[in-house]
């Protein structure tokens, strides 16, 4: 799901303590919310429990969101504040081959193929990762993205770009030598 677009509402109704609001939060968002954890710990297990933490935070924080037509965006932040406190906390352990919930085939697509595209996002840097990751499982626009990475824009959209082309030209390298 395209988790780009999310209603203000529904934090809107969280923090007046509607539980049905919280649950159709966290189904808009939380592939969006564990891939950008996962992007940053690296780890599942880790992107698993600040997913865990974030959504406590952002039930928590909602009487305190301020309406700036960018939900997404918030939560996100949150993420990543709770990822970067639990890296300089220690003890997050690196596991690339954890992306592999993140790549899904449909059912045409081969375990080799999953691999092969693992192993492809491996190659991307860390802000790469966390760019294409961001734009393809949520959908949302570079600028967005921009705003939460604290780059400018322009940088978002030449470290996709050329992320992509490193994804392409790997994947055409590892699907040449079957």
């Amino acid at each position: 799901m395209n988790a780009s677009y999310v209603d203000e509402n529904l934090i809107i109704r969280m923090a007046a303590g509607d539980g049905a609001a919280f649950k159709e939060l966290y189904e808009q968002t939380s592939s969006a919310v564990y891939g950008f954890a996962l992007s940053i710990l690296k780890n599942k297990h880790d992107a698993e429990d600040v997913m865990h933490d974030a959504f406590i935070k952002v039930y928590t924080a909602a009487v305190t969101y301020k309406s700036m037509g960018k939900p997404l965006a918030w939560i996100l932040t949150i993420v990543k504040n709770l990822c970067y406190s639990k890296v300089r906390a220690g003890g997050v352990c690196e596991d690339l081959s954890e992306y592999e919930d993140l790549v899904r085939t449909d059912e045409s697509g081969s375990i080799l193929d999953k691999v092969i595209l693992q192993d492809a996002l491996n190659t991307l840097d860390f802000e790469e990762r966390q760019i294409v990751i961001l734009h393809s499982l949520t959908g949302m626009k570079h600028r967005e993205i921009a705003e939460i990475l604290d780059l400018p824009t322009g940088t978002v959209l030449s470290k996709y770009n050329r992320s992509i082309k490193k994804l392409r030209r790997e994947l055409e390298e590892k699907g040449g030598a079957q």
